[in-house]
Order: structure tokens, then C-alpha cells, then sequence
């Protein structure tokens, strides 16, 4: 019989959401407008409806034992106006965050998901004259109100994955297909994080309060080379896991962007962050055919060609809970603590997911084991949701939603979870 491993004591524990994902009816946003001009497979509508019903959601929670929670804070809400804060909407996240004080969990807060306030979008959204130090003003102002019921601050989720959708795809709004952009959109989030980190931090000295916790949520996955003994793809392999797990903490860690083919940039802060916050969800093989083509950092193959490789979940993402140790090992070299702010499966079969949270959580696990500081662990997601282009069909929750009566059903899996969580150890 296998010996358990523990979990470090006060190790957090939950899941995570985003607030257009499952609040409804985020109307002033750019994701709203994408999805009237039909550039969706389904609007998100009333999506969970949990801007009314965070209550119950949050009660859920907390039966299952987590002791922590990721949410989002919607900007369009609190900011439908350029400097027009609506003072209805600071008041419901306040309520927000004192009810998961009141059930025992700790909240960690994104201030921007993805979705931008139609005002701030119209202008150039993050390479707008002024995105950065807007975003800045908003971080600001809701440190100021939000602040007192808050330790983990995340500025923005994915900037390097929305990136890509944005402005490589085109499949997420702006809907553009530019290298030239997606590196100036790069550079100008990085600023903003910068500016944001800055003003949170000072709101806090100037509060008195006990200095916050602030980075951002970084998309992570693993790259392979798609044939093991071709140069190419092992150069592609290595180029797709600098540029798109790397690039962005080293800049910020460095105070500085000198990436080949992006632009020179000195940042206006130098190890703006105070923890890593890491998004894990599966693995790609890459293919580089022709070297001249390194502008591209090669091509991820189809899933056909390594449809053996391992089990696949209903996007047809590779389930690879090795890639989750190897990450958080490479992480570690920064010498920061660690959060996984993001990790899960959607599928059907919930039997897939109980075996994904054991396998993935024996790799944190033994990560901590093999010497990584890693001090929480947020299952994505806590209740099924609106998946961005992909709509309704993917389920990662931990509790189902039937989206017609709003009804939540708790899986097995959550169940599962729950004992890992009580025990702490897996």
C-alpha cells in the first residue's frame, strides 16, 4: 500500500470562476458585444446566474471543505463609464467577499478576466493611449473599497492565452491576426501589471493595512517536439515554452522586455510580483518544418496525428499529469511561492475527472515533496460554465448547472476532492 503524501499545513484549497463566465448578464463588456455579432457557438446569456445566487454557490463551497476561492471582479460593472464608478456594484463583491470571510475561505481576486468595458475597448482597449495607467486607476479604486477584505490580488488572468486568441487566432475579440499587435498588446499588458502591482501596494501603505499579495494568473502548458529526434521541433518546442510560459515572468521578474522580435521595453516596476500564480491544463506536440518559419515558433499538430498518446478531455486537450510537476518544478527556479490558480478537465464522464484531480494532485504533491513552495491548489472550475468560443459544452465543474433551471448538482468528483481537502494529503 502506497504510503500518502501531505499537503503543507494552512495549504489553500478550492476553485476557481471568472465573473462573465457565471454571473449573467455582463452587458458592458466587449464580450457581450462579440457575442450579439454572432461571432460565438452561443451567447452567455443569464450563464449561472450566479450574481444572484453567489450565496448558495459559495455555501456549496464551503460544504466541500475548500477554504479558499478565485473569483473576478467585473469591470464593466464597476467601472461602466470612464471614471464612473458605480457604487451598487463595489457593494455587491463587498458582500461578495465578506460572505466567504464569514464561511471560513479565503478569497483571491482577479481584477480583470479577459472581458474589457466597452468605453475602455473603444479606445484601444490595452494599447490605448492610456490603457495602462487606466487599468491602474481601476486596480486602484477597487484596492481602495475592496481592499480590507483582501490578501491575493491577481491583475489579469492569461494575458499571454487572450493574447493569442485576440490577435493570432482572431477567434476572441479584437478579432485582429497580427504578430505586430499581439506584441505590442504583450508589452502593453505588461506595463498595466506593473502600474496596477504599483497602486495596490500603495493603497495598502497609505490603509495601513498588511502588505497584499499581488501577481497574475499565468497560463502554462507543455511542449513537445513532435518528432523526437527532429532539430526543428525540438527548436520549436523550445522557442513555444520561453515565449509563452517564460517571457512574461522573467520581463516582470527582470524590470525589462529584450525578447528577440519584441519591442525593447523598459517596465515602470522591477519584481512586480510577490507570488506566482499558475493555470495548468495539458500538453502540445509542435512541428517546425522550415526554420525561416520562426516568427510562427512552430505549429501544434492535430490531434489526429497523436491521438494516441494519452487520454483526451471533451476539447481534446491531452490529460498529461506529469506536465503539472515539470511546471511547477521549472516555476520554482524563481524562487517565489507558488499558487496553482487554475487546473481541471472538462468532460462528461465524471469518473475522468476523479482520476484527473488524483493523478494531477500526486504531481503538486510531489512537487512539495521534491522542494517547490507551493501553498494553495483552485480546481478549475467550482461550477459548470460559459466557455468563452467554445459556449455551453464543456463542463469543468465540480457541480453541474442545468443552465435552464439553474439547478446545482454536486459531482462525485467534488465529493472526492472534499476527502483529499479534509485528510490533506493525497
Amino acid at each position: 500500500m502506497k504510503t500518502k503524501i501531505s499537503f503543507p499545513d494552512n495549504f489553500l484549497w478550492g476553485s476557481a470562476t471568472s465573473s462573465h463566465q457565471v454571473e449573467g448578464d455582463n452587458r458592458n463588456n466587449d464580450w457581450w458585444s462579440w457575442e450579439t455579432e454572432g461571432r460565438v457557438k452561443e451567447p452567455s446569456g443569464k450563464a449561472c446566474n450566479q450574481y444572484e445566487l453567489f450565496k448558495n454557490d459559495f455555501k456549496l463551497a464551503r460544504s466541500l471543505n475548500h477554504n479558499a476561492h478565485r473569483f473576478s471582479l467585473e469591470w464593466s460593472r464597476i467601472e461602466p463609464e470612464e471614471g464612473k464608478f458605480d457604487l451598487q456594484a463595489i457593494e455587491h463583491y463587498r458582500e461578495m467577499l465578506k460572505n466567504l470571510r464569514s464561511l471560513g475561505i479565503t478569497p483571491i481576486v482577479t481584477i480583470n478576466h479577459f472581458t474589457l468595458p466597452m468605453w475602455f475597448y473603444k479606445k484601444g482597449g490595452w494599447i490605448g493611449k492610456r490603457g495602462g495607467q487606466e487599468f491602474a486607476s481601476y486596480a486602484a479604486k477597487v484596492a481602495e473599497k475592496l481592499g480590507e477584505h483582501i490578501t491575493y490580488w491577481l491583475t489579469v488572468n492569461e494575458p499571454v492565452s487572450n493574447i493569442y486568441s485576440a490577435y493570432i487566432t482572431g477567434s476572441w475579440p479584437p478579432g485582429d491576426k497580427s504578430m505586430k499587435q499581439a506584441g505590442k498588446v504583450f508589452v502593453a499588458i505588461l506595463k498595466a501589471h506593473c502600474l496596477a502591482y504599483k497602486a495596490i501596494h500603495r493603497v495598502y501603505k497609505k490603509k495601513g493595512w498588511v502588505k497584499p499579495k499581488v501577481s497574475f494568473a499565468k497560463f502554462t502548458l507543455v511542449y513537445a517536439p513532435c518528432r523526437p529526434k527532429s532539430i526543428n521541433d525540438k527548436l520549436a518546442s523550445l522557442l513555444r515554452h520561453y515565449y509563452v510560459n517564460k517571457l512574461f515572468i522573467a520581463s516582470l521578474m527582470k524590470g525589462r522586455c529584450l525578447a528577440p522580435g519584441m519591442p525593447p521595453t523598459i517596465l515602470p516596476a522591477r519584481r512586480s510580483l510577490d507570488f506566482i500564480g499558475l493555470n495548468y491544463y495539458t500538453r502540445d506536440y509542435v512541428h517546425l518544418d522550415k526554420l525561416l518559419d520562426l516568427n510562427t515558433f512552430g505549429y501544434v499538430c492535430s490531434v489526429l496525428h497523436h491521438k494516441d498518446s494519452a487520454k483526451r478531455n471533451f476539447l481534446g486537450w491531452e490529460i498529461y499529469p506529469k506536465g503539472l510537476y515539470d511546471m511547477l518544478m521549472d516555476f520554482s527556479k524563481y524562487k517565489l511561492p507558488i499558487l496553482i490558480t487554475e487546473n481541471g478537465i472538462c468532460t462528461s464522464n465524471d469518473n475522468d475527472r476523479i482520476d484527473f484531480l488524483k493523478d494531477h494532485l500526486k504531481e503538486v504533491a510531489q512537487a512539495i515533496k521534491d522542494g517547490a513552495d507551493i501553498f494553495g491548489y483552485l480546481h478549475w472550475s467550482l461550477i459548470d460554465n460559459f466557455e468563452w468560443a467554445h459556449g455551453y459544452g464543456p463542463r469543468f465543474g465540480l457541480v453541474d448547472v442545468d443552465y435552464a433551471s439553474q439547478r446545482r448538482t454536486v459531482k462525485p468528483s467534488a465529493r472526492i476532492l472534499a476527502d483529499i481537502i479534509k485528510n490533506n494529503a493525497v
